[in-house]
């Protein structure tokens, strides 16, 4: 028998107009322009709007406008006025002419390396290795493929009968390309690669080699006494084989990234005007979005200004079709506005919170969490999230991503809350100036910071350390030359001249 049952349920769903309001927030400028390009394409109704906004009327464009009172929708509303466009940024002619400055064209590594090639006259088979083996290299310049693995792709693609003993002979020449040491496999073979390519004389190549060779974990780990016990080699020695390998590049791939690539465009711009504050969108380059006028009338011209509305044939199908891309546009520039007036919101309730950091600067950042700008904007966390991802403001301290303001508190020992970033900035502060031959451990820092009114456990202390990107105290120990006495036959360098890693 049919069990039938009737149940009441609450549930949360986001309209079409939501999601595409939410999808906006969270672009930064170049998506933007991106997400603008492509909705252009996609809907007749949205058009490119003039440079320098507005267009001359026509009389054609008076008469169009007098109908527009007649009709169901608004258009005039959605039109641009004076300077101001659906960016929601003043028009600025200079920037316009900016953004059509070209950028110098860049080669990339694997260009780099493959013109290259040329100078080594290899064979066919070997020709084909080089150019695999260089479309495997990764960003920073390793080979992480294994040889063998290559050797099976060119087997089965080219039918190619090679060995493994040939792509290493193939690679050995590869990495004394420029820049030496790429595709090397390792740390150790990158660095033992380009050690090999310096001349012989070169003060400190033989001792490296064999630091490379013999003691590279005692090498990684700083233990200073193990390596001279093994090579037999003094602090003088072993200082010269460190200065050397200092010089050398762990990362031969690096520094390939274009221009255009590493530039950034903040979102925003702060300027302080004595105690007040500018707050402006800026960077965005994109096009300017309009409701077409052209498609605008030929939509007035299927709708009868009189009588019923046809609902079937060719004319009242295209009329439905026009009239749905209208709503999308409508729709799609609604919340380019309203992405907008969110974005002003957030960075002006950023600004009115960390006002101490815009007026002096660095030392002056307060803890400050997403959901104190969410209870000041009246906005859920997970919008707030959405506008600082990937987001920057370009104020008088330079350009800052909006995550840069938000971090947590560190109390003092009177009472006072500060930044966790401020106490990493001190942290980095006392490992510069620390002891280059007795570094400071975790433990040792807590007590300092205790010192100077900071409340934090040593764990604090690691994690803040980690997340500097700076070793433990073990890794950061230096060697440091002692100076010879006055009248012996080696002149002594400077005192407390060291060596680091």
């Amino acid at each position: 028998m049919l069990n039938l049952q009737q149940q009441l349920k609450l549930q949360q769903k986001l309209s079409p107009q939501q999601i595409q309001y939410i999808k906006l927030l969270q672009l930064n400028n170049l998506a933007l322009e991106q997400r603008l390009l492509t909705e252009l394409q996609a809907n007749p109704m949205l058009e490119e709007a003039d440079a320098f906004g507005g267009e001359s009327q026509t009389e054609e464009d008076d008469e169009a406008a007098t109908d527009d009172q007649d009709d169901e929708f608004d258009w005039e509303e959605l039109l641009p006025s004076g300077d101001e466009d659906f960016r929601g940024h003043r028009t600025d002619p200079d920037q316009d002419r900016a953004a059509e400055r070209p950028l110098a064209a860049e080669t990339s590594m694997a260009e780099h390396l493959n013109d290259q090639l040329s100078l080594l006259s290899l064979s066919e088979d070997e020709s084909l290795i080089a150019e695999h083996i260089i479309g495997s290299i990764e960003e920073d310049g390793y080979l992480r493929r294994d040889l063998l693995s290559i050797v099976d792709d060119l087997m089965f693609t080219y039918g190619a009968r090679i060995n493994e003993d040939d792509v290493e002979r193939v690679l050995a020449r590869i990495q004394r390309l420029d820049p030496v040491g790429i595709a090397a496999r390792s740390l150790q073979e990158c660095l033992t690669v380009q050690l090999m390519a310096l001349p012989e004389r070169t003060p400190g190549r033989t001792t490296a080699l064999a630091l490379m060779a013999r003691c590279y974990e005692d090498f990684t780990m700083k233990r200073f006494s193990r390596i001279k016990q093994t090579l037999g080699v003094d602090d003088r020695i072993l200082k010269r084989a460190f200065d050397l390998v200092r010089r050398l590049n762990p990362k031969p791939g690096e520094g390939t990234i274009t221009a255009q690539e590493n530039y950034i465009t903040p979102d925003f711009e702060v300027r302080a005007h004595g105690q007040k504050f500018h707050i402006a969108l800026i960077g965005y380059r994109g096009p300017r979005v309009r409701i077409s006028r052209e498609y605008h009338q030929l939509l007035q011209r299927l709708t009868p200004k009189s009588g019923p509305v046809p609902r079937t044939g060719p004319q009242a199908e295209t009329r439905q079709y026009l009239k749905g891309r209208f709503e999308s546009a409508r729709w799609f520039i609604d919340a380019i506005n309203q992405r907008r007036r969110t974005l002003l919101a957030v960075m002006e309730a950023i600004v009115a919170r960390q006002r101490d950091f815009f007026l002096y600067g660095p030392g002056h950042l307060k803890p400050m969490i997403l959901m104190n700008i969410a209870q000041d904007v009246e906005m859920d966390i997970s919008t707030i999230s959405r506008v600082v991802a990937d987001k920057y403001v370009q104020c008088d301290w330079g350009i800052l991503g909006l995550k840069h303001f938000f971090s947590e508190g560190v109390r003092m020992r009177s009472g006072e809350m500060v930044s966790n970033k401020e106490v990493k900035a001190i942290i980095r502060d006392i490992i510069r100036q620390e002891s280059k031959t007795a570094p400071l451990s975790d433990r040792k820092l807590a007590e300092v910071l205790d010192a100077r009114g900071f409340i934090i456990a040593r764990r604090t202390v690691s994690k803040y350390r980690e997340q500097l990107g700076l070793p433990v105290a073990r890794l950061r120990r230096e060697l440091v030359l002692t100076p010879v006495p006055p009248g012996a036959d080696t002149p002594s360098p400077q005192k407390g001249f060291s060596t680091p890693l």
